[in-house]
């Protein structure tokens, strides 16, 4: 029997509304900027390192903006046919199948590509066409081209002190977004932060900040990365679970972020001279 094929029936997006509000406080005016960015259609870049609430706030920006949100993670398989979609076969038919960038296009969502720079760099290429006046998609298998609704959004993230020259940006996609850098928050805002998703007192928290302030001055002395606000949160949720504090830190920080055994000593001694 001969195969029919046939354009499958859109799906519904409601799996990708944010419904509750989340938890996010802000640092400076990224969601102003954000936000004008959003009306002007202006596709964004955020930069920062590792855990200091990009994502979050890409989830808050899609509840205040009421749109879905559909989120991609990045990875060096990741193909423009992952993202653009394929033809299945399911029984005797071939349906086509959206990937979640034209899914984003489609019903008017925002997409968010985390890590971008982990994806290939022949796969960053297909978004392009939506990142200027365009503001097209071409589905070269199904012989279309989807124009984006001024509802669409297109971001990105990264971090820009952990990639290598060979996974950096290139040029021809920089500037094609405006950016919005990313850091950790000021130790009174993350005191608040940590203190709030973990449910630790504020003194506890306190104690998580300066540990993590304390262990980010090794960034530039062999530690790739620094502690994250989202480490903190971790120690804080174990301790909240009564791990003792001591533990709870070198099981979230110490050990985590690097194998180097006088590294992770110099970390305990730190932990050590704080949680006391």
């Amino acid at each position: 029997m001969t195969a029919q094929c046939s354009l499958s029936r859109e799906l519904p997006v409601e799996e990708y509304i944010i419904e509750d509000e989340p938890y996010y406080v802000p640092v400076g005016n990224e969601v102003e900027i954000f936000t004008a960015a959003y009306k002007n259609l202006l596709p964004v870049n955020l930069k920062g390192p590792t855990g200091s609430g990009k994502t979050r706030f890409m989830e808050y920006m899609a509840y205040k903006l009421k749109r879905p949100l559909i989120t991609v993670a990045c990875h060096e398989d990741l193909t423009a046919t992952d993202l653009v979609g394929r033809y299945l076969i399911k029984g005797e038919s071939v349906e086509w199948s959206d990937g979640p960038l034209t899914k984003a296009v489609k019903n008017g969502a925002i997409c968010y590509l985390d890590e971008v720079v982990e994806a290939r760099k022949d796969t960053i290429v297909v978004i392009h066409p939506l990142t200027d006046d365009r503001r097209i998609i071409p589905i070269d298998k199904l012989g279309v081209i989807l124009q984006a609704p001024p509802d669409f959004s297109l971001a990105i993230s990264y971090n820009p002190g952990y990639q290598s020259a060979v996974k950096d940006l290139k040029q021809s996609t920089r500037q094609r977004f405006v950016a919005i850098d990313f850091d950790y928050p000021p130790p009174e805002l993350e005191r608040k932060i940590v203190a709030h998703e973990s449910m630790v007192n504020g003194e506890m928290a306190k104690d998580l900040v300066k540990i993590g302030q304390r262990i980010r001055n090794f960034r530039h002395h062999g530690l790739e990365e620094g502690v994250s606000t989202r480490l903190l949160i971790y120690a804080g949720k174990l301790i909240h679970e009564g791990i003792e504090p001591r533990e709870a830190c070198r099981i979230a920080m110490a050990r985590p972020i690097t194998d180097n055994s006088d590294l992770q000593q110099s970390i305990d001694e730190i932990i050590n001279a704080i949680m006391e």
